[in-house]
């Protein structure tokens, strides 16, 4: 099982690198992401490498970041995410960018990804949502998660948060770009802040 290539660049193309490892040529399907950072050829770089081995083909699958790799093999575990849609999703959305979206339950960040539609989306929030490090706001550790503020009395930290983030939301911003505001806010002025100033605070954030 190849874990790691170190060689030089020999050429890429859409979704793929080919590696010259001691003479010998690999090609390794990648991210745009890593694609973008890879240097030119006949540079030598160093890929973390997946290999898929099938009846039929041995493919490598290859991130320049740890952090890449670990969200390709957790896309991996959704029904409906196969090799090439999980780069797809990497491609389009960032490691950091994907947490906060699932935590945030944005399906319309996950749907910028090729061959992903609303149902697939809300399919990896669903199964993915209890598996990633999640954002906590404030000092309480609670998790702003829209579903599960449902019932919950308007007081507590957790509706007043999402009530923060529905407001901003209705302003025009993303879910996700809400969340990560109102997260900040909270975090920085405690999880009993006042919902009036999560939504002033949170909307100073997003026009920065």
């Amino acid at each position: 099982m190849i874990g790691k290539l170190t060689g030089k660049v020999d050429s890429t193309g859409d979704d793929w690198v080919m590696l010259d490892v001691g003479g010998v040529g690999y090609i390794v399907f990648c991210s745009s992401r890593t694609l973008s950072v890879l240097p030119g050829e006949g540079e030598v770089t160093s890929l973390l490498i997946e290999t898929h081995v099938r009846e039929d083909h041995i493919h490598l699958f290859g991130f320049a970041t740890a952090a890449e790799k670990e969200w390709y093999l957790l896309l991996g575990t959704v029904q409906g995410v196969g090799a090439k849609v999980g780069l797809a999703i990497l491609s389009a959305i960032s490691p950091d960018e994907l947490s906060v979206a699932i935590a945030a339950q944005d399906k319309t960040t996950i749907t910028r990804a090729n061959g992903v539609g609303p149902k697939l989306a809300i399919r990896i929030m669903n199964e993915l949502k209890d598996k990633i490090a999640k954002l906590s706001l404030g000092t309480s550790g609670e998790i702003v998660d829209s579903s599960a503020s449902e019932g919950k009395a308007a007081a507590t930290p957790m509706a007043i948060s999402e009530d923060a983030i529905s407001a901003l939301v209705n302003l025009g911003y993303r879910r996700s770009e809400a969340y990560s505001a109102v997260a900040k806010i909270s975090s920085e002025q405690g999880a009993d802040t006042p919902l009036e100033e999560l939504i002033r605070g949170g909307l100073a954030e997003l026009m920065r």
